[in-house]
């Protein structure tokens, strides 16, 4: 660990030893050859109370002590590695010292519920469990005690905790001596084959219980590959990390990505310290689900509303000429006029500045996937000179199918597949899938494999899409549509991201699933709350304020006007309110902000069910 010098000039974005690797390990250590010296990340110190920063040769070091650890537990290559970790360095050298042993990564959100957690590391029969929580140990330990598979449970921590597994469990060891102790191993490293499962990485779940997805060195280093050639950081870039490791697009885009172009990874200590960690870090490619840009988006359209006339005026030109602009970069439209054109140094300067200025004033890529973006947010951020490009995927893919670029970015779309992959509309519309990023199939589920995998390698997405001019866009899921009891369909989704655009809305979920009409459960924000209560004249508790008939009416007449554009069956009648928001922790949304149905439905049916009472 060490501070790392100045950045070196831009490389090319593949290099050879790059584009020759056919494992995880061949891309870390050829990048660890060819820029020993490099920034290779940065994270905060809490106990310095600063951030530290790793070259890629300090890192090696480490995943080295890690790799002699791990070797010394003598695990049959392709046993399985539970991780339950924050994201950053310490988790990186973990990952890749297994890795670089033929043993395959199970990553696993780390505010999860125990039960889901006991769930997957039970499914997956793992070996060794790394977790950096001792006190998240009391709820987990049920879960795993019967565990046979369990032989090594390895505590990253500090100091010693009431909830400590060494107290508890015979299998477990702190990390400083598990390290320390470790002696180089009597035999080579075991040799990894492209073929090899190199993680299980469970799906979210909203519907149910989580899949093992199986992926191996080949569909990941396949999709890395592919990706760079659209997407293409450089060792000049500094991504900004706060999606957690656990799930596949951030892991495939967010790590292993830069390791293949030897871009910096700055690790953000949480979300609520996100924007200091933009100004402080100052990104140039930003990895995020759309979730993240909305609330930016809310918050800068919360801070208009505090503005004057003039200055609300100001803005609005500006997003207006900068979506011109962005359209004529395009080829969509013509560019301004020469008048406008003169005007926009001057708007850049006092409007959009300000706005880039949020996300530390270097960002000229945010990559976008996980679920859709509302256009108004796309566009918002698009005309303020970010170059925001929205992508799909899905976890079973490794995770990416295709993506804009910024050369031809098309917000309404989700941009091209990415090379080597292979696409086309099958009944109902549905997106099919083939390409070397292709799972292997859902681990010990057999059928479930064959009912989204063809003999011929074409995968069953459950997207509906249309294919034009070589985009794609996503219509919604197969599954994901309320049919009322009248028999109306609707979208859940599309529903659910026209009102949530609103910033009075932090959370929502709309329901109706063979009921006589849509409803909608939603979570408000709070200072929204706050000052809407005052505006009404309602005193007293927010709980209260939020049950009388002024607020839900109020609460309806703005989702009335998000979702306008629907069919009038569409509009949700009644709703149900709340300011205490669906955590992942609760399991009530999953690790990419997304509402899990069916827990939600559970959680709150005695409210449902007052919502269709009469």
């Amino acid at each position: 660990m060490s501070n790392a010098p100045d950045r070196l000039a831009k490389t090319a974005c593949a290099p050879p030893e790059i584009a020759r690797a056919g494992t995880l390990p061949e891309i870390f250590h050829a990048r660890v050859a060819l820029t020993p010296k490099l920034l290779a990340y940065r994270e905060y110190d809490a106990r310095r109370q600063s951030w530290t920063d790793w070259t890629w040769g300090a890192v090696a070091a480490e995943v080295a002590r890690w790799r002699r650890a791990f070797a010394g537990e003598r695990f049959p290559a392709g046993s399985r590695i539970g991780t339950l970790m924050a994201s950053g360095v310490t988790c990186v050298c973990a990952d890749q010292a297994a890795l670089a042993l033929g043993l395959a990564i199970v990553p696993v959100h780390r505010t999860d519920n125990p039960g889901n957690v006991g769930f997957i590391l039970r499914d997956s029969e793992i070996s060794a469990l790394v977790i950096d929580n001792p006190d998240y140990w009391a709820g987990l330990a049920p879960e795993v005690a019967a565990l046979a598979s369990l032989k090594r449970i390895v505590i990253v921590s500090e100091s010693a905790e009431a909830a400590d597994p060494l107290a508890t469990d015979p299998r477990a060891t702190h990390a400083v001596a598990w390290l320390d102790a470790a002696r180089p191993p009597e035999a080579l490293d075991p040799a990894v084959s492209p073929e090899m499962l190199a993680s299980i990485v469970y799906t979210s779940g909203t519907t149910g219980r989580p899949k093992g997805v199986m992926l191996s060195h080949r569909n990941v280093v396949s999709n890395v590959l592919s990706v760079l050639k659209r997407v293409r950081p450089s060792t000049e870039d500094v991504f900004l990390s706060f999606l957690p490791l656990s799930h596949t697009f951030e892991r495939t885009v967010g790590y292993y990505l830069p390791i293949a172009t030897g871009s910096a990874v700055a690790y953000a200590r949480s979300i609520p310290q996100l924007g200091d960690d933009m100004r402080t870090i100052r990104p140039t490619v930003l990895v995020a689900v759309p979730r993240i840009y909305e609330r930016a988006y809310t918050a800068i359209r919360s801070e208009l509303t505090k503005k004057g006339p003039l200055a609300r005026g100001l803005f609005d030109f500006t997003e207006r000429l900068g979506w011109r602009r962005f359209l004529a970069s395009q080829g969509a439209a013509p560019p301004p006029s020469p008048f406008l054109s003169a005007l926009m140094p001057i708007l850049d300067r006092l409007v959009a500045a300000k706005v880039r200025a949020e996300f530390g004033g270097r960002l000229r890529q945010a990559i976008a996937g996980g679920a859709p973006m509302p256009s108004a947010v796309s566009r918002l951020f698009l005309a303020m000179g970010i170059d925001v490009l929205q992508g799909y995927g899905m976890t079973e893919t490794s995770p990416i199918v295709s993506v804009n670029s910024p050369t031809r970015n098309d917000p309404a779309t989700v941009g091209e597949p990415i090379e080597s992959v292979e696409v086309r509309i099958g009944a109902d519309d549905e997106l099919m899938v083939r390409g070397p990023n292709v799972m292997m199939g859902y681990w010990r589920r057999e059928a479930e494999t064959a009912r989204v995998l063809e003999p011929d390698g074409w995968l069953h997405t459950g997207d509906k899409a249309s294919l034009k001019d070589g985009l794609i866009t996503i219509r919604g899921r197969i599954k994901d549509i309320i049919v009322t009891s009248t028999g109306e369909k609707i979208s859940p989704a599309d529903l659910e991201q026209a009102i949530i655009a609103d910033p009075f809305f932090d959370q929502v979920m709309v329901i109706g699933e063979q009921r006589p009409f849509i409803a909608a459960l939603a979570v408000l924000n709070r200072s929204a709350v706050e000052q809407a209560a005052k505006d009404l004249g309602i005193a007293g508790e927010l709980d209260e304020a939020l049950q009388s008939e002024q607020f839900r009416a109020l609460a309806l007449a703005k989702i009335g006007r998000a979702v306008a554009q629907f069919p009038k069956y569409a509009t949700p009648r009644k709703v149900w309110l709340t300011v205490e928001p669906w955590t992942i922790g609760a399991a009530l949304i999953t690790p990419t902000l997304k509402p899990k149905r069916l827990a939600i439905e559970r959680a709150f049916a005695a409210e449902i069910e007052r919502l269709y009472a009469k």
